[in-house]
């Protein structure tokens, strides 16, 4: 699977630069990745996506929007095709998908991913998914102290929820999925977002690199080759074309690979040296224990999600089939749904066993509930002055 990555505004650029830097060589699933925005400075430290990808847009709206969603969308009416236009320096018309990334908490993001995702759907015929991260609550107002000021990067945005919630309504509709990624729950305590942003785009990148570079190949020769492929169909099966919500988990154990171990185990692929069974088993069961239980993309009830998917990845030997298949049950069990697809993704030169689990129709999302209780009032409030 082939996804043409799309960053739109300053937060969507360095997500877009980050999945970049972390997709393998060996499995690659980025065709081309590129940068829009309206202000160029955003633009500079983008290293991995080439210079003739990225691009300002806007004449009038260098140096940002100020958060202001509406002119952010008369910006991304006016552009879109430009944009679109833009594209066609890589190759989106054999993508098997596009994965559009934004933070909805800006204005430019959250402006002109509506019109760009509206008119990849016409352009194209693939799906398009967009991954999306919630501003964070401490983003809406100065820390203590600072007599009300912005921070020294002006990341002081009071309309950041407001916008966030009216963005995922306009792509309602529009986006196959929206994979979301919640910065409140990844912050600690005392960090600001503007802190520790690169920390949670490499978190982001690393769970969408590790479910979507196992779609990307079945692996090198015999050794290597996945029993069981996920391919883009799956992805469309799972993720869904409805606008759901999608979070995702990810959990590792590492585990010896200089070759010892019994050679009585199970396997999952005969011709690489065995390790003990058990172990091999505990090592599945473990990650696969850490990706659903643990912190997820966007915490979520699993019991909520009506479609889900497992992949297990890392050395071959150590990809035990029981476990792996254990594990499925296990989501389905988490889930109560019968909709769950798995797969796996050896690699080789691998020094950790993996687990991916992506969640998706995981309505309702507490978090998502918030936000919309604390914005529709403000709404209401503009219609009725």
């Amino acid at each position: 699977m082939q996804l043409e990555v799309i960053g739109v505004g300053g937060a969507g650029c360095r997500i877009a630069e980050a999945i970049r830097r972390s997709d393998p060589a060996e499995h690659s699933f980025v065709a081309d990745a590129f940068a829009f925005d309206t202000d160029s400075a955003s633009r500079v430290g983008l290293e991995a996506i080439p210079d003739s990808h990225r691009h300002r847009y806007g004449e009038t709206s260098e140096g940002g929007l100020d958060g202001n969603l509406q002119r952010g969308l008369a910006v991304g009416e006016e552009y879109v095709d430009e944009l679109s236009r833009r594209l066609d320096a890589g190759s989106p018309s054999v993508a098997d998908a596009f994965l559009v990334a934004v933070g909805l908490g800006g204005a430019t993001g959250g402006g002109t991913v509506p019109h760009l995702v509206g008119n990849l759907q016409t352009l194209y015929d693939a799906p398009v998914y967009v991954l999306a991260t919630l501003p964070a609550r401490r983003e809406l107002e100065p820390p203590p102290g600072n007599d009300g000021r912005a921070d020294a990067d002006g990341h002081v945005r009071p309309m950041a929820e407001e916008n966030a919630v009216r963005t995922l309504d306009r792509l309602d509709g529009l986006a196959n999925a929206v994979i979301c990624f919640d910065n409140e729950s990844w912050l600690k305590r005392g960090e600001t977002v503007a802190d520790v942003r690169d920390r949670l785009n490499r978190e982001l990148a690393a769970r969408v690199a590790a479910f979507f570079s196992a779609t990307a190949d079945a692996g090198g020769g015999a050794d290597g080759a996945a029993e069981t492929i996920v391919d883009a169909s799956d992805v469309g099966r799972i993720l869904g074309s409805g606008t759901d919500v999608a979070t995702i988990g990810y959990g590792t154990q590492r585990v010896e690979t200089d070759g010892g171990g019994s050679r009585f185990g199970l396997g999952l692929f005969s011709s690489e040296p065995s390790v003990e069974t058990s172990e091999a088993v505990s090592a599945v069961e473990t990650s696969v224990g850490k990706a659903l239980r643990g912190k997820l993309t966007l915490e979520c009830e699993p019991a909520n999600a009506s479609r889900a998917m497992l992949v297990v990845g890392g050395p071959p030997a150590w990809l035990n089939r029981r476990a792996i298949a254990d594990g499925r049950r296990t989501i389905e069990s988490a889930t109560g749904s019968s909709e769950i697809l798995g797969g796996d993704a050896p690699r080789p030169d691998g020094e950790d066993v993996f687990a991916v689990v992506v969640l998706a129709g995981v309505d309702p999302v507490s978090r998502l509930e918030a936000l919309r209780s604390r914005t529709r009032p403000l709404d209401r409030g503009r219609r009725d002055a």
